[in-house]
């Protein structure tokens, strides 16, 4: 066969190939995945023809992955939804070799990988803290413990790092990060049972100067260390270097194309919470179920997990929960301050079962007592979470109970086009009151529903049950509720739920 070099992919390119996914080429061998923290990995230095062969053989490889890249084959499929895992605090000191038998397209893998190590991790200077040294024939401390302070800063001074292309200095480069790295002076903390000191060193070859009494003495500091190997690797040197049990600590990979393979390892040995759902780290919505380092969200009976995954809505989805719908709040003193905070909490717990959007549904809201206010019209609030908070800011107005002229105002305003009503879109009115009108309803309550409006009519304390059933839609025994204690109007929220989107 004829063998027919590619052209060179400049290392920039190489480095985002597969940049946020998973590593590109299937596992090969078998790789450890269990343990935490220093890591060494170690590559055979190339020479004479099997070096051309290396190159080669690299240049196809790197091809292949850009081809598997753009035909959409690359990675592996995204993680579940609710991946999440909170490190414990970590002091976190890259020790890279980037000696000069280290290629530019494997020094950008070493770069991939500490990336995706890195994206793993809780970072802030009071949980995980990262630092990087780059080595050769001599040491470079690219950035300390206490320079970055955000992943994303992280990330970035990774991507700069460029390698030295010198000798392998592997036990001067630890020497270095038990002096400086993980001194006071460059962001190390005290010794504390409530966080851990790490080092991972990346190294290509047998390393030219001694690493057994140096290792010791790290581990010893109580650094905890990690070794990986690479290619033609003297696994006796990695045992030198790594802390116990070995069998923890060393990891073995045929070449630095597939180092990003030990990413799941150490993202799963700083991760120090299993049950997320117990701790609270999640956004569900209602109820939360959770896998080792990872949740997922589901929902009640009668209940559809909505399309991010976290919220809930009794409405089917798309556009068959398209609608506007709004309140009209009795704000009568006869409701009282603590009442009415039941009423914001009622009103709430109506909005949790919608899925809001421009394309779904709208909420606006109107208060009344002796007059009539809009709190917020039909789609000023794009999402739920606003909504919520404009309800739980409003204001308690303590007048009288004109519901008649709220009514007006609902047909008049409300559900007009510039208040936000789209065309075509079912209205639903909800009227909340616990007292008799003071003004005449039966005209509005008739001219609400002849406009095809859906009214539900919700009656507490004082409220006049056949006022309630004159602006109720039909059949009226499903549109309208009553009950005597405001404490028990969260039971006819959870009817409501049920029947807004059917």
């Amino acid at each position: 066969f004829l063998l027919v070099p590619l052209p060179s992919v400049p290392p920039s390119l190489a480095l985002h190939t597969c940049q946020g996914l998973a590593p590109c080429l299937p596992e090969e061998g078998q790789v450890n995945t269990s343990g935490p923290r220093l890591l060494l990995a170690t590559l055979h230095p190339a020479s004479g023809s099997s070096a051309a062969m290396d190159r080669i053989f690299s240049a196809l490889l790197l091809s292949l992955l850009l081809l598997l890249q753009s035909s959409g084959v690359c990675g592996a499929p995204p993680q579940p939804r609710g991946t999440l895992c909170r490190t414990k605090p970590t002091d976190l000191v890259f020790i890279i070799d980037s000696s000069r038998s280290v290629r530019p397209d494997e020094f950008e893998k070493v770069k991939v990988f500490m990336s995706r190590v890195i994206e793993g991790l809780d970072v802030g200077p009071n949980s995980t803290r990262v630092g990087v040294i780059n080595y050769a024939s001599a040491v470079k401390n690219e950035f300390s413990l206490k320079t970055y302070q955000t992943k994303a800063g992280l990330l970035q001074a990774v991507r700069r790092i460029e390698p030295l292309s010198t000798g392998t200095m592997t036990g001067l480069a630890i020497q270095f990060a038990i002096s400086r790295a993980f001194s006071d002076s460059e962001g190390a903390r005290v010794k504390s049972p409530n966080f851990n000191k790490v080092a991972i060193v990346v190294t290509d070859g047998h390393p030219q100067d001694g690493v057994q009494d140096v290792s010791a003495r790290a581990r010893a500091a109580g650094i905890e260390i990690f070794a990986i190997g690479v290619g033609r690797v003297d696994m006796h040197t990695l045992r030198q270097i790594a802390s116990e049990p070995l069998d923890d600590h060393v990891d073995y990979v045929e070449s630095y194309s597939v180092i990003e393979k030990l990413t799941h390892k150490f993202q799963e040995a700083f991760c120090v919470v299993s049950d997320l759902c117990a701790t609270g780290d999640h956004d569900c919505e209602q109820i939360c179920i959770s896998t080792p380092g990872a949740y997922k969200c589901a929902c009640k009976e009668g209940f559809t997990l909505n399309s991010d995954g976290k919220t809930c809505s009794a409405c089917s989805g798309g556009s068959a929960s398209a609608l506007d719908l709004v309140f009209l709040i009795d704000g009568s003193k006869s409701v009282r301050p603590e009442n009415f905070e039941l009423v914001k909490k009622f009103i709430n717990q109506i909005v949790d079962s919608l899925e809001v959007s421009d394309k779904q549904a709208q909420v606006g809201l109107v208060q009344y007592s002796s007059s009539v206010r809009q709190e917020f019209p039909l789609g000023q609030f794009k999402n739920k979470k606003d909504i919520k908070a404009a309800v739980k800011k409003m204001s308690y107005m303590e007048k009288g109970t004109m519901t008649g002229q709220a009514l007006k105002y609902l047909i008049d305003s409300s559900f007009s086009i510039v208040n936000g009503a789209r065309p075509g879109v079912p209205k639903v009115g909800i009227v909340f009151t616990d007292g008799r009108s003071q003004d005449y309803i039966t005209d509005a309550a008739k001219k609400a529903k002849d406009l095809g409006f859906r009214m539900f009519a919700v009656g507490v304390g004082n409220a006049v049950e056949d006022e309630l059933r004159e602006i109720a839609s039909e059949p009226v025994a499903e549109h309208y509720f009553y009950t005597a204690d405001f404490r028990t109007i969260s039971k006819i929220g959870k009817k409501l739920q049920m029947k807004i989107c059917v």
